[in-house]
């Protein structure tokens, strides 16, 4: 583990300037005259630096632990690939995995939970889960991040919270689109952001915000670690959406590490190490507007050991259920559908007939009769009771999927 406390914890950096603005209640009626009267009056919205061109002096770059978690996300992501060696199929569904459940701890840093089961069950259109379905489309946008990790640019990131907000219901009009009013964060109602902890920039600086970070995330003479904990707090600092910032800022992080080759093959699970202090978390974020990053670096530090730690020993767990299914397939000829379908289970371990038609391409009867002897032989349990539209779905998968995310909140 990286030592939390940096003894050159000095990193400067241009701190979060302010705006006086004047507020008055756009909709009165609504609320109490006291409210109206102490959210009528000045506050002040944030006014981002800019960071395009920005360095450090060359001793802050001195940080305990960065050169350590550096090389622990790189030694993760050649361990994920030498674990399943050239095995296409499983190493893509074991990546797969990897991101979903980094979508999920994601989310849970915004209160929003869900079980293995009902994340995989919404991945196939089952079950009625809305945080189900809203860390689905955390999934997509973490897709999203890596698909243009290339390419990161305005309409990349607009992509990103596209993928992630189509799955929130109610917000699929703010999806991929730059908000058009004040969001503020804390407060104690919703009449004004006189009172609130923190106002974000108006909206009409959005664009050129992004653009400077942008920039700013397409050089190379920063370590991967420090530029991607910086872009991330510069970017919820603007925080250019209505809804879902802290999320697409996450997978931000993982765009930058794919985009400099630190996550070449699999997604690192780092939101893990967030979530064991997102007090911790949110008070670098505040420290960050304030001009000092050293809080938000060493929590990335700390989160990436942490995460190819842990991560390892989620892969060994994973794949021991995936050795031990393929013991239980002995004696099936290899050209059999159900050898097809077992590497996917970790990836997807909740599966129904329409879903393994799409991803195999094979008809009813060859997935019926793969279904069929991975029943009997005890890989999957069919958990529908259904005799129409039923589901199969692999226990110790599940099983191994919610321990881990059990054993966090332990340890938080």
């Amino acid at each position: 583990m990286a030592d939390s406390e940096n003894p050159s914890a000095v990193f400067p950096f241009p701190l979060v300037e302010y705006k006086n603005h004047f507020w008055k209640p756009t909709n009165p009626h609504i609320f109490s005259n006291p409210e109206v009267r102490r959210q009528t009056g000045s506050y002040f919205s944030a006014l981002p630096a800019h960071i395009a061109n920005w360095y450090p002096q060359p001793d802050s770059l001195v940080i305990a632990g960065l050169e350590e978690a550096t090389h622990a996300l790189q030694d993760f992501d050649v361990y994920s690939l030498l674990r399943f060696g050239n095995e296409k199929t499983e190493l893509r569904a074991m990546s797969s995995v990897l991101l979903r459940t980094e979508s999920s701890l994601s989310s849970q840093i915004e209160q929003l939970t869900t079980t293995a089961r009902q994340l995989a069950l919404a991945e196939i259109d089952e079950g009625d889960k809305a945080n189900a379905r809203k860390v689905v489309g955390n999934v997509h946008a973490m897709e999203s991040a890596l698909a243009l990790a290339q390419q990161i640019s305005l309409n990349s990131i607009l992509a990103m919270h596209q993928n992630l907000m189509n799955q929130q219901i109610g917000m699929e009009d703010e999806a991929g689109k730059f908000r058009e009013g004040l969001v503020w964060i804390g407060g104690t109602d919703n009449a004004g952001p006189r009172g609130a902890s923190f106002v974000a920039p108006s909206h009409e600086l959005i664009s050129d915000a992004l653009e400077d970070l942008v920039a700013f995330i397409s050089r190379t003479d920063l370590p991967a670690i420090v530029q991607a904990a910086i872009a991330h707090a510069q970017f919820e600092t603007i925080h250019p959406f209505v809804d879902g910032n802290g999320r697409t800022g996450r997978a931000l992080v993982h765009s930058i590490l794919r985009y400099r080759r630190i996550s070449q093959y699999t997604t690192a699970p780092i939101s893990a190490g967030i979530l064991r202090d997102t007090a911790g978390y949110f008070e670098a974020l505040g420290a960050f507007r304030s001009g000092d990053t050293a809080p938000i670096i060493r929590t990335f530090i700390n989160a990436s050991i942490f995460a190819a730690s842990t991560g390892k020993d989620l892969i060994d767990s994973l794949a021991t259920q995936l050795d031990d299914s393929a013991v239980k397939l002995l004696g099936l000829r290899s050209s059999a559908a159900a050898w097809k379908i077992l590497p996917r289970l970790i990836a997807q371990p909740v599966v129904n007939a329409r879903y393994l038609k799409e991803q195999l391409g094979l008809g009813d009867a060859a997935i019926y009769r793969a279904l069929s002897v991975l029943t009997e032989r005890g890989v999957l349990v069919e958990k529908s009771g259904r005799s129409r539209n039923r589901i199969w779905q692999h226990d110790g998968v599940l099983k191994v999927l919610d321990e881990y995310a059990k054993s966090l909140r332990r340890t938080a």
